[in-house]
């Protein structure tokens, strides 16, 4: 490849080391997840290296999980001061953290005179269980799905995930789910009527390479299930805390919903989820109705006050919309790339032609890490904390690795 100088593209074959520890994983770890594409040891920053050495620019942020990158000091600070004051309890008791987590984040979605109340899970597929079952609770039993969404793998979210090649060997599933087209909010008026118990849609589908409905479907949305008595049912565990440039992905919507579930950026990197119930959506679940045994441990829970905290003290909502459009004016300026999609740090960049899984592969060659969802989109979801540097990095890096690929 003719790339730039400085930028080095590694070996296909990992040296060794990597093929050493790849080995003992499949004698070791279920193939639900196929061969790691590479042995990561260390992470700092945007950075994280491999057991050979190499150091890759992190795109994905763990699929926009470490919101403050990798060993931020926050984070670190407030889990090792929890963790050597109180770890774990269950919930016959309750911690401090766990209910100022709750606070915090139903101030974050100014749930008002009407109030809420939020029970802590451990990912985003169990808050999206949790939140199943509080639809349970109206009396009806219809959900109203988008296609081309995910929300989990476990049975209940599985259900209401659109992607066959994950559903179908798993059939029959729970639930009885009809299916509209993302961002046609007339086939959602038509597909909601009295029988329906919620809509849950995501602001922005990331699995589905980043998709953005039009600027007013979530408000259509909220007029449909307000007409007919059904929940608004918003899964912001992609979109949530800071990764679109705001609190939450349905912000600029201004559209109240009555679920909220969140999970990967709140932890930034400890294991958390949460199923926000705003005004009388928040009575739905009561004592005995559900339940687990890690979830909202104070552990946990001060590592997702760490993030709102630093999220606001940084500023890092305008910095991750300086950042996000950094990245889509540069990337966009790429011949060979069709658009780029998504708000702030959530990005899909769509390229001229299906061949998104040999760029991916080619730009971890030459040190990043970016996703591939579709055969011709490229997924970004780097740290909020990316710096201008690094963004004009990766610009630089995978536009030339872009051109390389395609020409």
């Amino acid at each position: 490849m003719n790339l730039p100088e400085g930028v080095v593209i590694h070996g296909r074959e990992p040296r060794p080391g990597g093929p050493q520890w790849t080995e003992r994983y499949r004698g070791a770890v279920m193939n639900t997840f196929g061969d790691p594409q590479r042995i990561l040891v260390r992470g700092e920053g945007s950075h994280v290296w491999d057991a050979d050495g190499n150091r890759y620019l992190d795109l994905l942020a763990g699929i926009a999980v470490n919101a403050l990158g990798h060993g931020h000091p926050a984070i670190l600070e407030a889990v090792t001061t929890q963790l050597q004051t109180l770890g774990h309890i269950s919930n016959f008791f309750a911690s401090a953290p766990q209910i100022e987590l709750a606070e915090r984040l139903l101030e974050l979605l100014d749930a008002g005179e009407a109030g809420g109340r939020v029970f802590f899970a451990n990912s985003g597929t169990e808050a999206n269980e949790a939140a199943f079952k509080a639809t349970r609770r109206t009396g009806r039993t219809t959900i109203v799905a988008a296609e081309g969404s995910f929300h989990g793998r476990s049975m209940g979210a599985l259900a209401l995930t659109s992607k066959a090649a994950y559903r179908e060997p798993f059939e029959p599933l729970p639930g009885d789910v009809r299916w509209v087209p993302f961002g046609d909010a007339d086939a959602l008026a038509a597909a909601v009527d009295e029988t329906v118990a919620a809509v849950i849609l995501e602001p922005i589908q990331g699995e589905a390479g980043v998709l953005v409905p039009p600027d007013d479907y979530l408000a259509a949305a909220r007029r449909i299930t307000t007409k007919h008595g059904a929940l608004l049912w918003l899964d912001e565990v992609q979109t949530g805390i800071g990764r679109t440039g705001d609190w939450f992905g349905h912000s600029p919507s201004g559209v109240r919903p009555d679920l909220v579930t969140l999970a990967k950026g709140l932890g930034g990197g400890i294991p958390i989820g949460a199923l926000v119930a705003l005004g009388e959506a928040a009575t739905l679940l009561g004592p005995g109705n559900h339940g687990t045994t890690f979830g909202g441990n104070p552990v946990a829970t001060a590592a997702g006050l760490a993030v709102i905290s630093t999220i606001e003290k940084d500023d890092l909502l305008t910095a991750t919309r300086s950042r996000g459009d950094q990245l889509a004016a540069g990337l966009g300026a790429n011949a060979r790339v069709e658009s780029v999609t998504g708000r702030g740090l959530l990005r899909g960049i769509v390229l001229s032609e299906p061949r998104s899984a040999d760029v991916q592969r080619a730009a971890l060659d030459a040190g990043l890490i970016v996703n591939a969802p579709t055969p011709d989109r490229l997924r970004l979801a780097p740290p909020l904390v990316l710096t201008e540097d690094e963004a004009a990095d990766a610009v630089r890096t995978l536009s030339a690795v872009i051109d390389e690929v395609l020409s």
